[in-house]
């Protein structure tokens, strides 16, 4: 652990990148979304992990909308980091960015926020290190990871 009893963001980052096949591919030649999804999810999951040290599950995802197509032949790479973490969960921003890897052309494709519990050896929830942030971004994201998850939360009392 870092000073100040937490962790720095930099100690979680995660980047997946992987080159999409005909395997991935639905009947136009796109990638299917479920691919990209199951991509994001594990990027994140990576993420938590690490910051928690222990095993965790997914326990919400934020709306993720496609914003362009992803095509076969295309490496996609999916960069997860931390933006927030309470008490027992931890919220992580998924940026997944599209490359033609012959053009070096490169695009974002979507942004997902994911929200991870983390489980200790009885599979109950386990308390995390605080984030520590360092940068004026950081804090940003992070003010902006709270409010959601205070939303979340809200939402989750309405549907008890």
């Amino acid at each position: 652990m870092t000073e100040q009893s937490g962790k720095k963001i930099e100690e979680s980052k995660v980047t997946l990148s992987l080159l999409m096949g005909p395997q991935n591919a639905n009947r136009l030649g796109n990638v299917h979304g479920g691919v990209i999804m199951k991509l994001v999810d594990e990027a994140g999951a990576i993420s938590a992990m690490k910051h928690a040290q222990a095993p965790v599950v997914t326990v919400a995802i934020d709306s993720m909308t496609f914003v362009e197509p992803i095509h076969i032949g295309e490496v996609v790479t999916f960069n997860a980091e931390l933006t927030y973490v309470g008490r027992t969960s931890m919220e992580a921003r998924v940026e997944v960015i599209t490359e033609n890897p012959i053009s070096a052309v490169r695009r974002k494709s979507n942004i997902a926020y994911l929200v991870y519990v983390a489980l200790d050896t009885n599979g109950r929830p386990k308390e995390v290190s605080p984030l520590v942030l360092e940068t004026e971004d950081q804090i940003t994201r992070a003010t902006a990871a709270k409010e959601r998850q205070d939303f979340r939360k809200k939402q989750r009392a309405k549907e008890v």
